[in-house]
């Protein structure tokens, strides 16, 4: 038999390394990360909530294996956001308040702790991502973070300190992330979407404000609930963006909030010289009003939708997005691989969840344990608040008898106090990176 040409050989080389090309790209994921921001856990129509309208989240909710009993390790933003971009409990990544210790520090020395943990964005980039972070991202400029691209430019000056032109994401529409997908061009991606939304300031279309208008609700609160429906249509408008482009089958949805809220009315339940615009139980508390958030992960034909009591935490994300993505995570990443989760239909080994809380100014910027307020874990329904304050008293909650954290049972069960404080123990190791 006469020998192929040399044409036609190379011809069936280049022919098969391109569907090689393709059926990698195909096993791939692209991975879209929603990050909600100051919302409380109840604050969905699929979480339900009897007022607020969140349609498109719902349907997200429908299509994806949903952890309604998930948390975030602490209720503040910037350290939150960079559990997220990490896979570090903040005494790990040591990014566990929002402003340096006075108005005179230079923020630029609040950054050598993202320069030397693991991000997300770069270990994605390793392996041929590019990334593009919109929104919130308090750690200076997007490069910072390993993004490939991104909209914060990281001069406080020019519009604040926790996104300047990032924050126009959502809001002011969604030009951005449309360019960035379109100029991807079949690499595959990872996008940052974290809107500041329904965070302050409450300025909701008065389309939208009207539906929640009532005489018997005040006007804060009408406000919040609008601004809920708003940051709605905005992932709506994101994932039929995704659907247009026809990327929806080949890409990771995550979804998660950065930290709770529970708005404060003059009608509300709250100490008289509270200064805050939020309720005492949820943002920078350690209640479930500032912790608890779900979590939702979407892959067409990957991750069968289902909806679980299983306790995760938002430590989980970056190693589950990394596994998602053929990639092994770095061993300093104490989270679990929720894919395994979801195969064993809610199963896991783990049985507690943990989390500190800080200072909103940190002390020290290199050691969070001077800025320590509080530590929690809960364990399966049971949940333990431990202060640091001299003279404080522990706090422990049924959550399943009380959700909402109003009786304190840790007078009537010391032995499941020092159990659990011996579990925080364990977890806990201040100065250490291998903590769990």
């Amino acid at each position: 038999m006469s020998r192929l040409p040399n044409w036609f050989r190379l011809i069936s080389i280049a022919f098969v390394v391109l569907v090689a090309h393709v059926a990698k790209a195909a096993e791939t994921p692209n991975v879209v990360m929603i990050l909600s921001d100051d919302q409380a856990w109840t604050d969905y129509g699929f979480m339900g909530h009897p007022t607020i309208k969140t349609p498109h989240l719902d349907k997200l909710a429908t299509e994806s294996a949903t952890f309604v009993n998930g948390y975030v390790p602490t209720s503040l933003c910037r350290p939150s956001l960079a559990t997220l971009i990490s896979g570090l409990y903040p005494h790990q990544h040591k990014i566990s308040g929002n402003d340096p210790p006075t108005k005179q520090t230079d923020r630029g020395e609040m950054l050598r702790h993202i320069r030397r943990i693991p991000k997300l964005p770069a270990l994605l980039g390793d392996a041929g991502y590019v990334s593009f972070q919109s929104g919130k991202w308090w750690e200076g400029n997007f490069k910072e973070g390993g993004f490939t691209a991104g909209m914060t430019h990281g001069d406080p000056a020019k519009r604040g300190r926790h996104g300047d032109e990032g924050l126009k994401i959502g809001r002011d529409g969604l030009d951005p992330v449309w360019a960035f997908l379109d100029e991807a061009k079949g690499m595959p991606f990872f996008l940052w979407y974290a809107p500041i939304m329904p965070h302050q300031p409450h300025t909701p279309p008065e389309r939208l404000l009207a539906k929640y208008q009532s005489p018997d609700r005040p006007m804060e609160l009408a406000k919040y609930y609008a601004m809920c429906e708003w940051f709605d249509e905005t992932c709506g408008a994101l994932l039929d963006g995704l659907e247009r482009r026809g990327l929806s089958d080949n890409t990771l949805v995550v979804y998660v909030t950065d930290n709770g809220w529970i708005q404060k009315t003059a009608e509300s339940d709250v100490p008289a010289d509270w200064q805050n615009p939020f309720a005492p139980k949820s943002k920078r508390s350690p209640y479930d009003g500032g912790l608890r958030t779900p979590i939702m992960l979407r892959l067409p034909d990957k991750i069968e939708p289902a909806k679980y009591e299983t306790l995760v935490s938002s430590v989980d994300l970056a190693p589950t997005i990394l596994h998602a993505c053929g990639l092994t995570p770095p061993v300093e990443m104490p989270g679990l691989n929720l894919l395994d989760v979801i195969a064993a239909e809610g199963k896991s080994d783990r049985d507690a969840v943990f989390g500190a809380i800080f200072e909103h100014d940190v002390p020290d910027i290199d050691d969070p344990a001077a800025g320590l307020l509080f530590r929690w874990c809960r364990h399966e329904n049971i949940k333990l608040i431990e202060p640091t304050a001299t003279g404080s008293r522990p706090e422990l909650y049924d959550l399943v008898t009380d959700p909402h954290e109003e009786h304190n049972l840790a007078a009537d069960q010391p032995e499941k106090v020092a159990a659990l404080q011996k579990r925080l123990d364990a977890w806990w190791t201040p100065g250490t990176e291998t903590s769990r």
